[in-house]
């Protein structure tokens, strides 16, 4: 009735996932790597390979569900661990569904750890407990599948080709519906910068709002991104960072003192010409009026450095409260809050160019 469908890059967590599912049920998995070697060299039981050449986990689970021939294809994720009896508990949960229902997702359990709170990275992948559709353990009807032609290989990464299909899926004006069954997505650490990696998720949201409209976070259940927020730190940071250097070229060329600026190092060079020689002191006899615009240009430099500290500083300390709060992890957030909001920025601006070539 089933066959359980588990894309891979070839991480070690996939042994822990493959025996948490057992023997007695048909498994693909789908090497997604260009080339190495087999992902299961020797597995306890028949457990199929097949190759999808590095295209990314949308076309590896097209790969796998295409190589099934059963009713139904469960895809799992190969970093989580089924519970116990989860075999049985996923035909308890496909049986006697009204044919309408198109598929069923299982409930995603994120351990904590004990006795502190958790990091950023931890709440990121916690997360997952309240997502809708996700196919970290997502069972759809082959039917369905094929008839939507699967997932969409153009999104490149593990970010919403699921979410993309789940609305295809309700356009089509079928039902999904949540499982009683149960399987545990352990948190890894996936290091330093893994928050910042994070933001190339932002590209593939262009694509969704190209493919949905703009209420396709609704649509999914999700809130509204912080998107607009990262835009206006970038656009501050920026500001600031051009109207400084702005007040200082006008410094270099009109104003200052006539031995600290080009032009009255050029005053004393020697063989200058008398009339030249006024010029650039005629130069400085007109500073006051420059000295005046480089004061603006710095006040308002001023203004929004100060305007992008602010979103800096509150950025981080939303991230930093609900944490630990140890010293390695307050820098993590500080500095990756720093740098996110124009990466996030950047990614966008590349999906949106994307999608519209």
């Amino acid at each position: 009735m089933i066959t359980v469908v588990i894309p891979t890059v070839g991480r070690a967590t996939l042994r822990a996932t493959l025996a948490a599912v057992g023997p007695g049920v048909p498994v693909i998995v789908v090497d997604d790597r260009r080339a190495g070697a087999p992902a299961v060299a020797a597995p306890a039981w028949d457990v199929r390979v097949v190759r999808s050449g590095g295209r990314g986990p949308a076309a590896a689970r097209n790969a796998g569900w295409r190589a099934a021939r059963t009713p139904w294809v469960v895809f799992l994720d190969d970093d989580v661990v089924p519970a116990p009896g989860w075999a049985e508990a996923v035909l308890k949960d496909l049986a006697d569904l009204p044919d309408d229902v198109a598929g069923s997702q299982g409930r995603i359990v994120v351990p904590r750890p004990a006795g502190r709170r958790p990091t950023d990275g931890e709440r990121h992948t916690a997360g997952l407990e309240g997502a809708s559709w996700v196919t970290a353990d997502m069972a759809y009807r082959r039917a369905v599948l094929d008839s939507l032609g699967g997932f969409d290989e153009r999104f490149p990464r593990a970010y919403r080709e699921d979410s993309d299909f789940s609305l295809r899926v309700a356009r089509a004006g079928h039902r999904l519906v949540k499982g009683a069954r149960v399987t545990a997505h352990p948190v890894r650490d996936d290091g330093f910068w893994a928050s910042v990696r994070f933001q190339r998720g932002n590209a593939d949201d262009a694509l969704m709002r190209r493919l949905h409209g703009p209420g396709w976070r609704a649509a999914i259940g999700e809130a509204c991104g912080r998107l607009r927020v990262h835009a206006a730190t970038t656009a501050a940071g920026l500001a600031a960072l051009v109207l400084t250097v702005a007040a200082a070229l006008a410094r270099e060329h009109t104003g200052g003192h006539p031995a600290r600026t080009l032009s009255g190092r050029l005053a004393r060079w020697p063989g200058r010409r008398p009339g030249e020689r006024l010029r650039a002191g005629g130069a400085r006899a007109d500073g006051g009026q420059a000295g005046g615009g480089r004061r603006v240009l710095l006040g308002v430099a001023g203004l929004t450095g100060v305007a992008w500290a602010a979103l800096t500083a509150e950025f981080a300390w939303r991230r930093v409260a609900p944490g630990p709060r140890t010293p390695g992890e307050v820098l993590r957030m500080v500095v990756t809050s720093v740098v996110i909001p124009p990466v996030a920025c950047l990614h966008r601006l590349r999906g949106e160019w994307r999608v519209r070539r």
